[in-house]
């Protein structure tokens, strides 16, 4: 289920940038790092194209995981996204607009270490809204029979990721991981490397596919015997006068920074592709032979389920139960008298939140003129009636709500889903989007009806002393 936590949204304070080359580009590449305004999530724009288009780190987005798991939108390509991602989950940090001279962020060292450095740097600042989380209740699973892979998430107290890997060879066989801790990464994960296995390398290499790699950007275990002719290609391709194979089976220039570093890079690069579901995660992922493919099938399955939660969240409460306010508890706070009190009961107030509902009967004064025979309740008026629930939790925080009004300020993305007809009972959930400042409330709306979302809006409203 998707709650509002108790801690604020992130960003970073200030630009910061780095510079270097894309793995599979070969191209030189400036990325840069920028605040971002609440609820914007991570976003990439491509400062070297006409329009600088920008491109959010969406599932949905997600075209091709062969090396690296790549984004497109209207044409518009961002590769191998995965470790500049997960530094930003890694620390926590959720809105930042990512500028790219070209497609492919700077491959570093193959890790994400660089990009924890720049962004500590850079500093973080809290921002004036609530994050939300995503829950997990149930367990929710995703396979792929052809590879046997296999990544599941169930209930934790916090997120945390297991990966497990077996690459049937001897020279990398199985190989465990695990994040208890968000807070851990920087130090246990942030600095594992990309590996890639001798007989992939000589493909990509083949392909053209991997202008960027040197022996300090990627790790490479060889799994087969070196020819001459293959060393030699190798020695081009790195730039480098001699290569030789260590005793642990990886190509010299390079020295492990754990036994595991495999299996804690498969972890981070899980971390990266779950942050395209766009929301934080409140479970425990264990990721079976992982990889980029069924990491981001992984992603568009829950960011599906949220969408539906979203969509379908209605409010668990007992409407036979007493409410916390009756329509004459509501009449002592809100100006609006009859025909146009649209609110019935208030049966939760927090400081956060509101939930109250209105019963929807035939002797209604708007079924006279609207569609007299087919009554629909107007959908300004299921607007108007979510905005006097909104207009409760606003008022609760003076000691004197008779003495104020609550005016609309602003409305948007205002989106009707079903009919509201007599004998409805809508239920309204309006919920901060950030905290009231000067008496203005930004809040999310919804309204249910027969179980289902009938309308949502996002709403701005002001309380003004009346004179």
């Amino acid at each position: 289920m998707i709650i509002k936590s108790e801690s604020k949204q992130t960003t970073i304070s200030k630009k910061v940038s780095l510079k270097g080359v894309g793995l599979h580009t070969g191209l030189e590449v400036e990325i840069n790092f920028l605040p971002a305004d609440i609820n914007n999530g991570y976003t990439f724009r491509r400062i070297d194209l006409e329009g600088l288009p920008m491109i959010k780190a969406d599932a949905n987005l997600v075209t091709n995981t062969q090396r690296g798991t790549c984004l497109e939108r209207n044409g518009v390509t961002i590769q191998t996204c995965e470790h500049v991602l997960a530094a930003l989950v890694g620390l926590e940090i959720d809105n930042v607009v990512i500028e790219l001279s070209t497609s492919e962020p700077p491959i570093m060292d193959g890790s994400s270490k660089y990009f924890i450095e720049a962004l500590e740097t850079a500093g973080t600042k809290e921002q004036e809204a609530y994050r939300e989380v995503f829950v997990v209740k149930d367990v929710i699973s995703y396979s792929d029979e052809e590879t046997g892979s296999e990544i599941t998430i169930i209930p934790s107290d916090e997120y945390q990721v297991t990966t497990m890997v077996d690459f049937g060879t001897k020279v990398l066989g199985t190989q465990n991981a695990t994040l208890q801790h968000l807070s851990n990464f920087k130090k246990e994960i942030s600095e594992s490397r990309t590996f890639s296995f001798l007989h992939e390398l000589e493909m990509l290499l083949e392909n053209g596919l991997i202008k960027g790699g040197d022996l300090n950007n990627a790790i490479v275990y060889v799994d087969k015997p070196i020819s001459t002719e293959t060393m030699e290609r190798l020695k081009i391709a790195f730039n480098k006068d001699s290569i030789s194979v260590k005793p642990n089976g990886i190509l010299d220039n390079l020295t492990l920074h754990s036994p595991n570093e495999a299996a804690r890079h498969k972890l981070l690069d899980v971390i990266g592709d779950l942050a395209l579901i766009g929301t934080r995660i409140q479970g425990k992922v264990i990721a079976n032979k992982p990889g980029h493919f069924v990491n981001t099938q992984f992603a568009k399955k829950i960011s599906k389920i949220i969408k539906m939660e979203r969509r379908n969240n209605v409010p668990n409460i007992d409407l036979n139960q007493p409410p916390l306010m009756d329509v004459n508890a509501i009449m002592d706070m809100l100006p609006h008298r009859p025909p146009f009190l649209l609110l019935d009961k208030v049966y939760e107030l927090s400081q956060n939140h509101v939930i109250g509902c209105k019963n929807v009967t035939m002797n209604e004064s708007f079924f006279v003129g609207h569609f007299p025979g087919a009554p629909v309740m107007p959908g300004v008026l299921i607007i108007e009636a979510m905005a006097q629930t909104g207009g409760i939790l606003v008022l609760n925080t003076v000691p004197d709500p008779e003495n104020y009004l609550t005016f609309f300020m602003k409305m948007d993305n205002v989106k009707f889903k079903q009919k509201v007809v007599p004998g409805d009972t809508l239920i309204f959930n309006c919920t901060l989007i950030t905290p009231i400042r000067r008496g203005i409330c930004h809040m999310q709306g919804y309204a249910y009806a027969n179980g289902k979302l009938c309308a949502e809006a996002e709403l701005m409203a002001q309380i003004t002393k009346v004179k």
